[in-house]
């Protein structure tokens, strides 16, 4: 009988045990469930301009704290939409990243409200070496006659956004691509000093931080900048004296003045042998 009662505490201690942790189970669970939320992701990477179809999404829970603006809880709704930025693999699908509905997709579902797309043919020069990408900010400089029919170059455009590469809208590749047209987006007034400025000279990139948003207001450069130098000072000869001559006075500090020393040459002697006399002559 002394024995049963530790083994009845010891049964006792077990069950409330289990009890416990099927009760802490449950509410885990419980909490689980309220802190996340079902989201729309992105299954794969999505370039710009791509409409949306099925095999593109997925529903995952999201954490209910990190909350977002806009999003879809059913892919349904989303389905033709297109996207206006790009969207890598498991990053949410909210309503700022879609274009309107019923837009097409491709360039027009890029730009912004009011602005206009101009395409810039470029070399690998003047396209920055391949390196302006889709996402980067330009400046647009002009080389063209001035007034005086003098060759002037002059950045007529700042923080131009770079759309499209070639025919491609989006690239997650930083390499660079040498192609033979540039796409901007810019303003209807921006769009016509660019028509302007290729008709009248040739047109370059200055790829910029995009960071910079300042902006710098320049004369231009012209063949007059690049020619002048500073006037470099002729650097004089030590003027040496004759042979036999005074030498200049060297003036020091005070009132005194020294002279050097003249220098005497050596008189020539020829040595003479007259039988057994030698003598300097």
């Amino acid at each position: 009988m002394k024995n049963a009662r530790p083994l009845l505490a010891i049964l006792i201690s077990i069950v409330v045990g289990a009890a416990a942790v099927m009760v802490a189970a449950q509410w885990v669970a419980r909490q689980a469930s309220i802190a996340t939320t079902k989201v729309v992701v992105a299954a794969r990477d999505l370039e710009v301009g791509t409409r949306l179809r099925a095999d593109m999404l997925q529903l995952v829970d999201w954490p209910a704290g990190a909350a977002l603006k806009e999003p879809f809880s059913t892919p349904e709704k989303i389905y033709e939409r297109v996207i206006n930025t790009q969207v890598l693999r498991g990053e949410p699908i909210v309503a700022a990243k879609l274009a309107p509905p019923g837009e097409k997709g491709g360039l027009s579902a890029v730009l912004g409200q009011g602005n206009r797309a101009i395409t810039v043919k470029v070399n690998e020069i003047v396209g920055v070496a391949g390196f302006a990408l889709p996402g980067n900010y330009v400046d647009v400089m002009v080389n063209t006659p001035d007034d005086a029919n003098h060759p002037v170059s002059k950045i007529v455009l700042e923080r131009i956004l770079v759309l499209a590469v070639a025919q491609e809208l989006g690239t997650g590749d930083t390499k660079p691509r040498v192609v033979n047209a540039v796409t901007l987006e810019v303003t209807p007034s921006e769009a016509e000093k660019i028509d302007l400025a290729r008709s009248i000279g040739s047109l370059s990139l200055v790829l910029r931080s995009q960071s910079d948003k300042a902006s710098i207001s320049t004369t231009g450069a012209r063949k007059n900048d690049l020619l002048k130098q500073s006037p470099v000072a002729v650097e004089k000869r030590p003027e040496v004296p004759a042979v036999g001559a005074a030498p200049k006075p060297v003036a020091k500090s005070g009132t005194s003045t020294v002279r050097r020393a003249a220098v005497v040459p050596a008189p020539e002697t020829v040595e003479v042998i007259r039988g057994l006399k030698k003598s300097t002559e």
